[in-house]
């Protein structure tokens, strides 16, 4: 069971590290719909986060050659892998909930013999979905979420809708560290708020949808006051509509 730690994170543990050339492309790219963009735009979005035309074209040869993007022509566009990643990403900004009437979503491990690398990435797929971890084999959320389970994964568990006999909040508690999210939440909008260059505005958001990625997406009445998910998410919404107009604009000069 996950607890509840106090401590302020410093800008290291908020996720905000300088970008490489492959994470501008990449941020770029995830944000786009459809996630393609030719060469020659490229070449121009990138030069105000400090990445010259030399190094792009490097950082494209070896993301094709990787499996991150693909090159049709001279447009780039995201992998298949990546393409996922973006799914998860837009939910994030934009989760589907429904309205909680009280009944908890849980998940029951039933497969068997499994070796680590699977059990691993069982518990990565879990935690993808928001669910938590009350002990092992047992993953359970508030049932706000409009979503089901993947059809895969339903071969190795089963799934329940159940109701806690004691306080939802006491579990909730004991089931995110909700301080240290909020905290981290906070340390980003700070960034966010005072970074004018490009380059650490990117820097940023990246981290921004980071931690999004995170949110547990609890139904309003089991969250602490004055959470700050909506926030975040809104701030990265903004700037999403504000890369995609840039995007757009300089295609429009062609």
């Amino acid at each position: 069971m996950h607890m509840n730690l106090s401590a302020e994170p410093d800008e290291a543990a908020a996720g905000l590290r300088p970008l490489s050339a492959r994470s501008v492309v990449l941020s770029l790219l995830l944000g786009a719909h459809p996630p393609r963009l030719p060469v020659k735009d490229l070449v121009r979005l990138v030069e105000p986060f400090g990445v010259g035309g030399s190094t792009l074209r490097a950082a494209l040869s070896r993301m094709v050659a990787s499996g991150d993007l693909r090159r049709t022509d001279a447009v780039y566009g995201l992998s298949e892998r990546l393409l996922a990643r973006q799914v998860r990403q837009d939910e994030a900004v934009h989760p589907r909930t429904r309205a909680w009437d009280g009944d908890w979503e849980m998940v029951v491990i039933t497969a068997t013999g499994r070796g680590p690398a699977e059990r691993a990435d069982l518990r990565t797929r879990l935690t993808g979905l928001r669910l938590a971890e009350l002990r092992e084999g047992v993953w359970l959320r508030p049932a706000n979420l409009d979503r089901p389970l993947p059809d895969e994964l339903r071969r190795v568990v089963q799934s329940y809708t159940a109701r806690p006999d004691g306080s939802p909040q006491d579990l909730v508690a004991g089931l995110w560290p909700l301080d240290t999210w909020s905290a981290t939440a906070r340390t980003v909008l700070t960034r966010v708020a005072a970074s004018r260059h490009p380059a650490d505005r990117l820097t940023s958001f990246a981290a921004a949808v980071r931690h999004l990625l995170t949110d547990p997406v609890l139904p309003p009445a089991l969250l602490p006051p004055d959470w700050p998910g909506e926030a975040l998410r809104t701030a990265y919404a903004d700037y999403q509509t504000e890369l995609a107009t840039s995007v757009g604009l300089r295609r429009s000069e062609d």
